[in-house]
């Protein structure tokens, strides 16, 4: 399997914001916990990178790269 790092999205890089994967933030659940994820953006994820880590929030939604979430 190919190496990943659990803080970083699978898609762009960019850190994902993940509130379980992130050492300061231990024991808090994620954004993506309450969030709802474009179906579309789960798809572009690599069969093998599925499950591994949480996507960032810009690719979670779809957002124009810099767009505020």
């Amino acid at each position: 399997m190919t190496d990943l790092d659990p803080t970083r999205c699978p898609l762009c890089g960019q850190s994902n914001r993940c509130g379980v994967a992130a050492n300061d933030r231990s024991g808090e659940d994620c954004w993506c916990f309450s969030a709802e994820i474009d179906p579309q953006a789960l798809e572009r994820i690599p069969p093998e990178l599925r499950r591994r880590a949480c996507l960032c929030p810009h690719c979670a939604q779809r957002l124009p790269p810099g767009q505020d979430d």
